[in-house]
């Protein structure tokens, strides 16, 4: 069986995950802290960071892009019906757009900070970053996530999803990345009922499943995060 070196709040590697389940495939989850610099993790990926997917047959797969084109080439062509990556040119220069926009500027902008401040830091010595959140950087990545949510909601405006008229890749991204923000509480849903329509749909489709059940040690999740009616 595959397996996935991940985080459970890592965005990049909830991408993977929802990929994964989405077209049906089993994977073994190896939880990583990639702050600790394993030797065996980084003989297998020296960027050290997750996520870093494992095929059967020994194959190293790193990072959330180059997991998405090889699910794409290699699984694709047999399950046309579930394919994350638009058949036309149009499509496929979109959902690449999006996807570099949530895993690029939303990650950069919010994710990161909320996941290393609230999460990552308290597992680190003082040695390697750790200890209390800078409340700086948590407040600006509060304000920057409006400016996602408002851009979810004018894509969701004349679209069914965030690149066209079906899922893609990048739907998955953009779910990944709000799905670490609402599990911190840091997801002002009511005011953007768009976007939170958007991830509704998204909440309950059976690829989120594994998501909501995710729990870091010390750490409750927000009262809405596993709730599909929020």
């Amino acid at each position: 069986m595959p397996h996935l070196f991940h985080h459970p709040l890592c965005p990049h590697s909830r991408f993977v995950r929802l990929a994964l389940a989405e077209y049906g495939l089993d994977v073994e989850l190896i939880e990583e802290r990639v702050h600790e610099r394993r030797e065996d993790f980084l003989l297998i990926d020296p960027a050290g960071r997750t996520p870093v997917l494992v095929a059967d047959g020994g194959l190293v797969v790193s990072g959330a892009v180059v997991a998405a084109e090889w699910l794409e080439e290699a699984y694709g062509p047999s399950f046309p019906n579930v394919r994350l990556m638009p058949s036309d040119i149009a499509g496929r220069v979109e959902t690449r757009r999006l996807l570099d926009w949530f895993h690029g500027k939303m990650f950069a902008e919010v994710t990161d900070w909320l996941v290393t401040e609230k999460i990552y830091r308290r597992f680190m010595t003082s040695a390697q970053g750790g200890g209390g959140p800078d409340m700086g950087a948590v407040r600006a990545a509060r304000a920057n996530i409006r400016l996602h949510l408002s851009y979810i909601g004018f894509l969701v405006s004349d679209r069914n999803w965030l690149a066209g008229n079906r899922m893609t890749y990048a739907d998955l991204a953009a779910a990944a990345h709000l799905s670490c923000a609402d599990y911190l509480g840091d997801v002002p849903w009511d005011e953007f009922e768009p976007a939170k329509a958007w991830y509704q749909k998204m909440k309950s489709r059976p690829s989120f499943r594994t998501l909501l059940a995710d729990r870091v040690i010390g750490m409750a999740p927000s009262a809405v995060y596993a709730d599909l009616d929020f």
